[in-house]
């Protein structure tokens, strides 16, 4: 498995856990919806200061959203 498959599931796995929709991740983190559905399907390769963004929105660290289980 790819980091971007291990991020992609991480991500859906942290924001379904909290019950929130994509819409509600791109509003928490200040990125656009279609980035993060891109993301989660493992389409698009972001920058670290995205990663960031998307873990504190959701409370984690940026390891662990890259985090093999």
């Amino acid at each position: 498995m790819s980091v971007h498959d291990v991020l992609a599931q991480n991500m859906r796995s942290a924001r379904k856990m909290r019950g929130w929709s994509q819409e509600d991740l791109a509003h928490e983190s200040g990125i656009h919806r279609t980035y993060i559905s891109d993301l989660e399907r493992a389409a698009r390769n972001p920058t670290i200061s995205i990663v960031e963004k998307i873990a504190v929105a959701l409370g984690l660290s940026a390891a662990d959203l890259i985090a093999r289980e």
